[in-house]
C-alpha cells in the first residue's frame, strides 16, 4: 500500500491550538484511515489525538507534513490540508 504525502501552512491566528485543532483532529478521525502530521522536520504523532496534535505547537506560518495510508488517502489528505489552511480564528 503507498503512503500519500501532503504539506500545509497553519492559517489561524492561534495555530493548530485549541479550537482549529479541535476541527482538525475530528476531520482526521473522519477519515478513518491512520493519519500522522509532523512539523518541519519532526516526529510525526497521531492527527487523530488532541493531545499530540497540540503537543507539536504548530504555529500560524509553520509548515507541516501530513502522511496517511490507505484507499481515499488523496482525498482525505486534501480536506485535511483545506482544514490547516483556513484561518478558523477570522
Amino acid at each position: 500500500m503507498s503512503t500519500t504525502t501532503r504539506t500545509a501552512v497553519i492559517a489561524s491566528r492561534v495555530g493548530l491550538h485549541a479550537r482549529p485543532a479541535s476541527l482538525f483532529v475530528q476531520a482526521a478521525a473522519a477519515t478513518g484511515l491512520p493519519v500522522t502530521v509532523a512539523v518541519g522536520e519532526g516526529e510525526p504523532v497521531d492527527a487523530r489525538s488532541i493531545l499530540m496534535v497540540m503537543g507539536l505547537g504548530a504555529k500560524q506560518g509553520d509548515r507541516v507534513t501530513l502522511t496517511a495510508e490507505g484507499e481515499g488517502a488523496d482525498a482525505a489528505l486534501d480536506g485535511l490540508v483545506t482544514v490547516l489552511e483556513t484561518d478558523h480564528d477570522a
